[in-house]
């Protein structure tokens, strides 16, 4: 019996910010937040980033994984192509990821930005094809939702 060599997942992660729609979507726009946000880490050293936030545009960013952590040293590349783009209610961009030169994902990532009486209501809706060798849905969902815990620490700056 041969493996699956592609995994279909799709996930929804639900956030409420006390901050409105305009700054979290701000936090996505302006590449100063994004980069604090979506990229830089402990884990590792932000190699390149550059963003070009319209439809049409691209995003990108190389990492290195640092010392100590279990795939040390290896570069980590996330490129995004952004699809839709309606200000202060949604985003809509497909992601590639790569470790060194492997491929390792192809996403579909919704961002849906809801005003509550107390912020913003934040669904992101993730649609991913795994291939051989990736981190997996359920990593991928919890990459997701440490970003978005260090999104919440960005609205609080």
């Amino acid at each position: 019996m041969e493996m699956q060599s592609v995994i279909h997942s799709t996930f929804v992660i639900e956030r409420n910010y006390p901050a409105p729609p305009e700054r979290v979507f701000a936090a996505f726009a302006d590449p100063t937040q994004k980069l604090r946000w979506f990229v830089e880490s402990d884990h590792h050293e932000v190699q390149d980033f550059n963003m070009d936030f319209r439809v049409g545009g691209q995003e990108h960013a190389t990492v290195r994984f640092a010392e100590g952590h279990p795939i040390m040293g290896v570069v980590c590349t996330n490129d995004t192509f952004y699809q839709d783009i309606v200000p202060n209610r949604r985003l809509v961009f497909s992601q590639t990821m790569s470790l060194g030169q492997k491929h390792i994902s192809a996403a579909l990532a919704t961002i849906e930005l809801l005003p509550t009486d107390k912020g913003t209501n934040l669904i992101c809706t993730h649609q991913g094809a795994f291939f051989e060798g990736s981190d997996g849905p359920e990593r991928r969902k919890g990459g997701w939702e440490k970003l978005l815990d260090k999104l919440s620490t960005q609205l609080a700056r």
